[in-house]
This record gives C-alpha cells, sequence and structure tokens, in this order.
C-alpha cells in the first residue's frame, strides 16, 4: 500500500518541481521575451535573402551576417530615429499649426462642387454644415482626443531610449540566429515531430512559412505604400511630408491605409487654394490606397500557400490582441490551427472511406 503513495507523491513532486522550474525560466527570461520572437520573426523572413547575400560573398557566414545586421540597421533603427528626431524637431510648429486651427473658418463651397452629378447637393449642404460650425467647435469636441494622442507620443518618446534597447538587443539575437540558423531550425523541427510526430514537423515549417508570408504581405506592402505616399507628399509640397510618411507606415502595417494621412493632406492643399495639387494629391491617394489589394495577395501567396482570409485575421486580431509583434504572432497560430485541424478532419474523412470501401 505504501509503494503506490511513494511514486504518486514522487509523480507529483516531480510535476510540480517541472512546472516551478518552466515558471521560473520564463520569468528569468521575460525580458528578453519580446526582442526574441522579433529577432525570430525577422530571422524566418529574411533568411533566404541571408543565403543570396552568402552566396556572393564567397560562402562566408560572418560577412553575410555582418551585411544583414548592417542591413537591418538601416531599415529599422535609422528611419525609427529619424522620424522621431523630425516630430520632436517640428514640435513646435506642430502647436502652432494646431492653434491656428482654432480661429480657421471654412470658405463658400465652390461653385462647381455642386454641379457633380448625384452627390453635389448633399455635398454643398455638408459643406455648409460643418462650414457653420467654428473651428473651435470642431477643435472642442476633438480635444479628448487629440489629449489623448499627445500624452500617448509624449509616453512613446519619453521611452525612446528603452525602445532602442530593444531594438539593439533585438539586432543582437538577430545576429545569432543567423550565425547558426541551420542548427536552430533543425532542433525546432526535431522539438514539433516530438511533440506531434510528423503533423508537429509539418507545423513547424508552415509556421516558418507563414512568418515569411506576413513579412512579404505586409510590411513590404506597407513600405511600398508608405514610400510612394511620402513621394506625392514631397512633391505637392506639403509640409511635415516626413512624419506624414511615418504616419502612414504604422496605419499601414495596421491595416488601416494611407488615406488618413494623404486625404487631410489634400484638403489642405485645397484649403491653400493649391487646387491643382491637390487635386494631383487626392488621385495619387486614390492610387496609392488601392494598389494594396494587388500587392499584398500575390506576396502573401509567395510566401504561404494559405487562404488570405485567414491570414488577413490574423494580422488584425493579433494587432489587437499582442500590438505590433501580433502581425506575425496573430497568423502564425492561426495558420498552425488551421492546418492542424485540417489534417484531423482529412484523417477522419479518410478513415471512413477506408472503412466503407
Amino acid at each position: 500500500m505504501n509503494a503506490p503513495r511513494s511514486e504518486l507523491t514522487r509523480t507529483t513532486l516531480a510535476v510540480l518541481f517541472i512546472a516551478g522550474l518552466i515558471f521560473a525560466s520564463f520569468w528569468i527570461i521575460r525580458p528578453f521575451i519580446a526582442p526574441l520572437i522579433w529577432a525570430t520573426m525577422i530571422v524566418v523572413a529574411t533568411w533566404p535573402l541571408l543565403l543570396r547575400v552568402q552566396a556572393r560573398l564567397w560562402n562566408n557566414r560572418a560577412l553575410a551576417v555582418t551585411a544583414m545586421m548592417l542591413a537591418l540597421l538601416l531599415v529599422f533603427v535609422v528611419p525609427l530615429t529619424l522620424a522621431i528626431a523630425t516630430i520632436v524637431e517640428h514640435a513646435d510648429e506642430i502647436i502652432g499649426f494646431g492653434k491656428k486651427l482654432t480661429i480657421y473658418h471654412l470658405p463658400p463651397p465652390p461653385d462647381w462642387l455642386q454641379t457633380l452629378p448625384l452627390i453635389g447637393d448633399h455635398a454643398v449642404v455638408l459643406w455648409n454644415k460643418i462650414a457653420a460650425e467654428s473651428a473651435r467647435d470642431l477643435a472642442a469636441k476633438a480635444e479628448p482626443y487629440a489629449g489623448a494622442v499627445t500624452r500617448w507620443f509624449l509616453t512613446e518618446v519619453g521611452s525612446f531610449g528603452v525602445v532602442f534597447a530593444q531594438f539593439m538587443l533585438t539586432l543582437i539575437l538577430s545576429a545569432i540566429l543567423y550565425a547558426r540558423g541551420e542548427a536552430w531550425s533543425s532542433w525546432v523541427i526535431r522539438f514539433g515531430k516530438r511533440l506531434a510526430t510528423e503533423r508537429g514537423e509539418q507545423s513547424v515549417i508552415l509556421a516558418g512559412q507563414a512568418i515569411r508570408g506576413v513579412a512579404l504581405g505586409v510590411v513590404v506592402t506597407a513600405l511600398a505604400q508608405s514610400l510612394l505616399g511620402g513621394i506625392g507628399l514631397v512633391i505637392a509640397g506639403v509640409p511635415f511630408a516626413t512624419v506624414l510618411t511615418a504616419i502612414m507606415f504604422m496605419l499601414c502595417i495596421a491595416q488601416i491605409g494611407p488615406f488618413l494621412a494623404l486625404l487631410p493632406a489634400a484638403a489642405w492643399l485645397y484649403w491653400s487654394d493649391s487646387t491643382g495639387l491637390a487635386i494631383f494629391l487626392l488621385v495619387w491617394t486614390m492610387f496609392v490606397g488601392t494598389i494594396d489589394n494587388v500587392i499584398r495577395p500575390f506576396l502573401i501567396r509567395q510566401g504561404a500557400d494559405l487562404p488570405l482570409l485567414l491570414i488577413f485575421a490574423g494580422v488584425i486580431g493579433g494587432l489587437l490582441s499582442f500590438g505590433l509583434v501580433g502581425i506575425f504572432v496573430g497568423p502564425v497560430l492561426l495558420a498552425v490551427a488551421y492546418t492542424l485541424v485540417d489534417a484531423w478532419v482529412k484523417d477522419g474523412a479518410d478513415q471512413r472511406d477506408a472503412a466503407t470501401g
């Protein structure tokens, strides 16, 4: 009678010890989890590029890793630093521009607005309604939202040192993963196979494909849209073009699109009596805001053969649930879950077909 109780006690203590050890380990590495996730996403997404760079550098992995680190510095750290420095440098001008809005009055509607088919009369009524409300009233309504945005931005700028440190830690971890990528990949695949045999191995491979697909589809599309939008702003002579370009990139990453940055700029040009430039920027906005419908699906398909709706839901849901890193974590989790469920359903169907056959 004492032997079973002794075995039960030993097993219970062993499980509790292992659980405590795992919890303590995660608690210790907690500051490194976010940079490690980012580094893993970056390395998995850019691994084919590393191999191509290595082939051109005499198959020297050290030179290839150095080149990739310099490229990551140019792509991530430099733009972030320049964007924040630009916003801080023009902070007084931005505040002054906001104060001018409180005394601005909308001019009467132009004559051509009423001649527009179908929407002309409604557009004139809406114009007059907005003009009837003074800019001060509109500013009062927007003040709570503006205050929240301002407080958020000041908090983020105040923690710029922490963000910069996380970026540098991410780059260091990326260099380590680049240097021994094959060994790490082999270990993770073996771990997945140990958990769920062939299904686990396939899930690990699919996770890598999902990361690469999202990186291509979401990030590259956001870069293309923000770059084209920034070029349009510079050509049109809109002030704070660098700031608006940085905002556009964040909006595109969040799957909102560049319209919230470009349309107000086009409206400002029109109210500044630059009608020609306003029309140009409006047409350019329509082009930049819709090219993602062509570019994103094509690029995602290059990385992972998964339903586009699944990837899109993973990007949006992951962003809302986990923050910016969720644009990668969300699609990966949904892709793995979808693959396992789909394989389970197909196995059940195959077994029924074999039984009836």
